[in-house]
């Protein structure tokens, strides 16, 4: 079965254009713990920031995004004159008072009065958010499924490595239980062998040794912990299997895992178990920096 889940890393770009506007965006992504959506635009499209937020939401649940919007003007802007009455009229009576208290008798003319800041303004036509709206629309979804094109390539790749990883894992988990019984028949023959050099001639009580090796058999037994370990791997495959955001689950799975590969180790009692035990730590580190990356 193809994996399907997904790297938090990526990359897509989108365009789209309305109301003489050409509308450009690009999306990065990089890990992250929870979804965290970053938009860099122009201050007159702020009023949208939300509705490109959640567009983002529909695609993305994991990871942080930044969306950088730009525009491009394809058409000719519109120039409004605008002109401020009562300043003028201000700067008319304050030039009137100066030539009265100046007794100058110049003529004040249209031409001073237009040349005073702020008399005549030209702004910039006024951009319609909802004619381009569509366009930005367009663009952003583009931009969000090219991105989790690449994502999802991206995660193919990692699903395979912890796939082989998790063979390898369950092959060192196979080892441990082929040698966990020997311990305890290892431990009997030294035991025997102990107390016979100690007594001597002197008859070996059998019961109680047959009841310190269980004692032993109880407290090294790792089934429990091999059975959890291998149904954790078990559990690890049908997540990379399945069509959702897995990187948390996968994340507390790994560290189930190490929980119970620690037990086994601790409880082991045993050299060459201990070795195998090491192995699968190192495996379980590899996929833990892994799953980090995974949506």
């Amino acid at each position: 079965m193809t994996a399907l889940v997904r790297s938090m890393t990526g990359y897509g770009r989108g365009a789209g254009s309305s109301a003489n506007q050409m509308i450009t965006v690009e999306a990065k992504s990089v890990n992250h713990r929870y979804l965290e959506i970053v938009v860099r635009m122009p201050k007159q499209l702020l009023p949208l920031e939300e509705r490109i937020k959640k567009l983002v939401q529909e695609k993305v649940t994991r990871g942080r995004l930044d969306l950088f919007l730009t525009l491009e003007k394809t058409g000719d802007q519109k120039n409004l004159v605008k002109v401020d009455k009562e300043i003028g009229l201000a700067y008319y009576k304050a030039l009137k008072e100066l030539s009265s208290l100046c007794q100058i008798g110049e003529e004040i003319n249209l031409a001073q009065l237009a040349q005073m800041p702020g008399v005549i303004m030209i702004e910039e036509e006024k951009e319609d958010l909802e004619a381009m709206w569509p366009g930005i629309e367009e663009a952003v979804i583009q931009a969000c499924q090219e991105l989790v094109t690449m994502r999802t390539g991206e995660g193919e790749k990692l699903a395979l490595d912890l796939k082989n990883r998790g063979r390898d894992i369950l092959d060192y988990v196979r080892q441990i239980e082929e040698r966990s019984p020997l311990v305890v028949q290892e431990y009997q023959e030294k035991l025997t062998q102990r107390v016979q050099e100690l007594l001597g001639e002197i008859q070996i009580d059998e019961s109680k040794l047959a009841s310190e090796v269980a004692f032993f058999a109880d407290r090294a037994s790792i089934t429990e912990e091999l059975v959890r370990l291998k149904s954790h791997l078990s559990q690890m495959n049908l997540f990379l299997d399945s069509n959702d955001a897995v990187g948390r689950k996968l994340d507390f799975l790994v560290q189930e895992m190490n929980r119970e590969i620690n037990t086994i180790g601790s409880k082991g009692n045993d050299l060459a178990i201990n070795r195998v035990v090491v192995e699968v730590k190192s495996e379980l580190e590899k996929v833990r920096e892994q799953v980090q990356n995974l949506e």
